[in-house]
């Protein structure tokens, strides 16, 4: 399933910021967002390897916890609720799509303007992409690993759109466990 090519990443951008910002529970364990480098580190990863200060980590991840209600709201049926954030995210970081070409690629669509900081131009843009899934009625793809003790989140870009975890690990816990449960009997 892909949504367009630049929402597609926008989107991915926004799972791997929330799974990185956010606190909560990872396959089966406690996730606590690590401080420091290793913060910087994560926030690298998620944004493909833009470097980012302390003080931009701290904005992204405020970005990241308005984010998560977008999943949690969807996961929980609620997709008033996940449009009314979007939307109040697209008016808040003046979300504003303008074609762009740079580093050598065809031009492409920007969901940001030219004068924001970096946690606003990726929260327009992951808003932005965010309301293209809900807006084309996919809001179905966007989901909360429903492992037990994880509640990382994932974009569903599955053919038949029946994932229900955030990762091959979380489902395979899941199965190995239902395993034992029957093995039992």
């Amino acid at each position: 399933m892909n949504f367009n090519s630049h929402a597609d990443v926008v989107v991915a951008v926004a799972v791997d910021l929330v799974n990185a910002l956010t606190d909560g529970a990872r396959r089966g364990c406690p996730y606590v967002v690590p401080a420091g480098e290793e913060r910087r580190a994560a926030v690298r990863e998620a944004l493909r390897g833009r470097e980012v200060t302390d003080t931009e980590a701290d904005e992204l991840a405020e970005v990241a916890a308005e984010l998560r209600t977008v999943f949690t709201s969807v996961a929980a049926g609620d997709v008033d609720a996940a449009a009314e954030r979007v939307n109040r995210m697209l008016r808040d970081y003046a979300a504003r799509p303008r074609l762009a070409r740079h580093d050598g690629e065809p031009w492409h669509l920007h969901f940001h303007g030219e004068d924001g900081t970096l946690a606003q131009d990726w929260a327009a843009s992951c808003a932005t992409g965010l309301a293209v899934v809900i807006g084309g009625g996919q809001h179905n793809r966007l989901g909360v690993c429903t492992a037990p003790v994880c509640d990382r989140v994932y974009v569903d870009v599955s053919r038949n759109g029946t994932r229900r975890f955030c990762s091959t690990a979380c489902q395979n816990r899941v199965k190995a466990a239902a395993f034992r449960a029957r093995a039992v009997r």
